[in-house]
């Protein structure tokens, strides 16, 4: 099969060839015009030269996505949503695995001045000084998926962790959990914080005592560090209900809870924090905060191809909203939204 051209393209969307240049190359055009280009683009399967369109622009057209670990699930839903988006524009997208090293992260945008990629979505554990100083010297635009300083001069797309928890909370208070216990990754790291903050002020909204012996640090977020610490919890404390930093860290919680010979949720509800596919694959199915992973990605991807358009646009940081998936995990199938 032949691959398809800017004609076939402009064929199919019954525009002129010049019409389809304008889209692919980020042109202003008309809504009806942008979305008949995407349509054929999508139906046919089409992927610009990416080596004719750099050599006119100046563009590698290419775009950097660096992360903590890929094989988690919540980064992996962001690059498929980032992918998605980019993609439609003509862009090819590079993955870094970062370990959540700052160092790694500084040099990995100071060498972004080796212009081998257009720009670069961060998504970044932990915000230093000397990241905040490498982000405003960068040569190339730079969006942040995580919380910054509002002063600061570069795009980002958030999340509302302390509310995510919050509903997390409420939901186990109405359902009559009275001794909640939380298990986090990393209380050092942007998340950690958020989730520890938004756990005392849940506690202390349903008016509920805290109790250091109900909260268990994982260290990192992962599996193996949520089963070690739940069973680190429920060696010393017999909560009715657990909220989890993550869903990894949740489901590793529920493997200690079995082990435990404790019913989920019988004895003890779980909630986890993300709302990813593990949390529908696990057993019991778990109920999870979603803080909008796909969501964050594609807003991000949006404000790095409107950089790119236009490098003169103000700074814009967003906030994606959270809501509570309710599963078997705590009482049954629902939505609640902030």
């Amino acid at each position: 099969m032949r691959r398809p051209t800017v004609v076939t393209v402009a064929k199919r969307a019954g525009v002129s060839i010049a019409s389809v240049s304008r889209v692919m190359n980020g042109l202003p055009a008309s809504p009806n015009m942008e979305r008949r280009v995407r349509a054929a683009t999508a139906a046919l399967d089409y992927v610009p030269d990416a080596r004719g369109r750099s050599l006119k622009a100046g563009r590698t057209m290419q775009l950097a996505f660096a992360v903590a670990d890929i094989a988690n699930p919540v980064y992996v839903e962001m690059m498929r949503a980032i992918d998605e988006r980019t993609k439609a524009a003509g862009f090819r997208l590079v993955l870094h695995s970062t370990g959540s090293d700052p160092v790694n992260e500084i040099d990995l945008i100071e060498g972004l001045g080796r212009r081998y990629v257009d720009g670069l979505i961060l998504s970044p554990l932990r915000i230093t000084p000397e990241h905040l100083s490498a982000l405003r010297a960068s040569v190339v635009p730079i969006v942040i998926i995580g919380s910054l300083p509002d002063e600061e001069p570069i795009d980002s797309v958030r999340a509302d962790s302390r509310r995510g928890v919050g509903l997390a909370v409420e939901h186990l208070v109405a359902a009559g959990r009275r001794s909640i216990g939380f298990v986090n990754g990393d209380p050092r790291t942007v998340p950690g914080t958020a989730r520890q903050e938004g756990y005392l002020a849940a506690l202390a909204a349903a008016g509920l005592k805290y109790e250091a012996r109900l909260e268990a640090v994982g260290g990192e977020f992962t599996y193996a560090a949520g089963h070690a610490a739940a069973r680190k919890l429920f060696s010393s404390a017999r909560p009715d209900a657990v909220f989890c930093a993550d869903d990894l860290i949740a489901v590793g919680a529920m493997r200690a809870l079995a082990d435990l010979r404790l019913r989920v949720p019988e004895d003890v509800a779980v909630v986890g924090m993300d709302d990813t596919e593990l949390a529908r694959m696990s057993t019991p199915a778990l109920s999870s905060v979603s803080l909008g992973s796909a969501e964050r990605a594609r807003l991000a991807a949006g404000l790095l191809l409107d950089r790119l358009k236009d490098p003169t646009l103000a700074p814009r940081h967003l906030t994606v909203a959270p809501h509570l998936v309710v599963r078997e995990s705590s009482g049954g199938p629902s939505v609640i939204s902030a």
